[in-house]
């Protein structure tokens, strides 16, 4: 089938990019020691900064989030070191999978992949660890796999209350830009975030926010690390530089996508991905099918999971739909391959795309012949634009 108009790009990440940043990102290569690089490091520096809430560092690697999970690893722990993690769904499993693999001792907490991590699981564990032998709780902040947000806040209350001087260590990655995330207040020690999803820069920036206790820890981390390592990177990053060559067009990018963030204002692109998620729950709703989060407290602002009903394939939905409507739905991942689709409602997404992309995913599962009601779209729309509401209530916060 021949396609017309542009691809409907609807998976959790990479996310769409925005025209302005794609602009952004074509223009010469510039000197990475030279003086216009300088202020273009300084500026995405303090970019990154805001969208992180943190008056702290900011480390930026030119890797997947994945370099990033290893990075936080090898800078603030040793072989043999012991920390606690949770099965909240794929990423988690892959993360616990890469720090085994160094050598650490993980204690998993077992997980039905509909909840995110319990701050009451997290009291528990930490106070029965009399001895504070886990050096650091990790934890994904929002699965993307599943749909879920964990209540970060709560954590580290949880934390707090125990009493524990483990390290709080999170996967922003598909948070960060789309969900309210406080790496300061909430008192995280390690954001590890990707520039492909909120922050709506093609895949290949990943980040670090560091806490003081963050730095402290590295001092005594035993891991051998050499292009990881927190300390070069800060020294060089003091002068607007890097100590090997940075990925110098991604960064023009990135600074387009911040200078972005902060018109609309964080408040607002939550207030935005917060409507849209609430739209997008309302069509599932509405067509009769399961949503895979089963906390409304944990419900994304940047994804939604569905369950497809028993005896119908979720990835024989997104050929019908990738092949007569030209675009992308999530996969369903590991346990949940062929069970689920997702839906990525983050980055840069308007109401007419949400209302698009709903469309889409109903008429797929009428050519699917999957049971459903009719509805779905009728019913985001009325949760986008309720009837009698004043235009001005959508306006946005300043």
């Amino acid at each position: 089938m021949i396609h017309t108009g542009r691809h409907f790009l609807q998976i959790p990440g990479p996310t769409n990019v925005p025209d302005r940043v794609l602009r952004a990102m074509a223009q010469p290569v510039i000197d990475h020691r030279g003086p216009e690089f300088v202020t273009l490091a300084k500026e995405v520096l303090e970019g990154l900064a805001r969208v992180f809430q943190t008056s702290g560092p900011v480390i930026v690697y030119p890797s997947s989030g994945t370099g990033a999970w290893e990075a936080a690893i090898v800078n603030t722990l040793s072989p043999g070191d012991r920390i606690l993690m949770f099965e909240t769904g794929y990423f988690s499993q892959l993360w616990r999978q890469l720090a085994e693999s160094f050598g650490v001792k993980v204690e998993y907490v077992a997980g039905n992949w509909r909840r995110g991590v319990s701050p009451a699981e997290v009291e528990a564990r930490l106070r029965a660890d009399a001895q504070h032998t886990f050096k650091a709780v990790m934890v994904v902040h929002n699965e993307t796999a599943t749909g879920v947000t964990s209540r970060l806040p709560e954590i580290r209350r949880a934390m707090n209350e125990a009493s524990h001087p483990a390290l709080l260590i999170v996967d922003a990655i598909s948070s960060l830009g789309a969900i309210d995330f406080r790496h300061e207040e909430w008192g995280v020690d390690v954001t590890i975030c990707g520039s492909q999803k909120g922050l709506m820069v093609p895949p290949g920036l990943s980040f670090h926010a560091i806490s003081e206790r963050a730095l402290s820890a590295n001092k005594t981390a035993k891991f051998p690390k050499s292009f990881w390592d927190w300390q070069p990177m800060l020294q060089a990053n003091r002068t607007g530089f890097f100590p090997y060559t940075p990925p110098t067009n991604l960064l023009f990018g990135l600074r387009e996508a911040l200078q972005m963030l902060r018109e609309e204002g964080l408040p607002n692109v939550f207030r935005r991905h917060q409507r849209h998620a609430e739209a997008t729950r309302a069509a599932v709703r509405a067509w009769g099918l399961e949503i895979v989060c089963e906390e409304p407290l944990e419900y994304s602002g940047s994804t939604t999971a569905v369950f497809m009903p028993d005896g119908h394939d979720a990835d024989q939905l997104r050929a019908i739909i990738l092949e007569n409507f030209d675009m992308s739905l999530g996969a369903g991942l590991s346990k949940l391959a062929g069970k689920v689709f997702r839906i990525g409602h983050l980055g840069h997404f308007n109401d007419l795309m949400l209302a698009g992309t709903l469309s889409g995913v109903e008429m797929g599962l009428r050519l699917a012949g999957v049971p459903h009601k009719r509805g779905g779209v009728m019913a985001a729309l009325d949760s986008l634009a309720p009837a009698g509401k004043a235009a001005e209530s959508l306006s946005p916060v300043r």
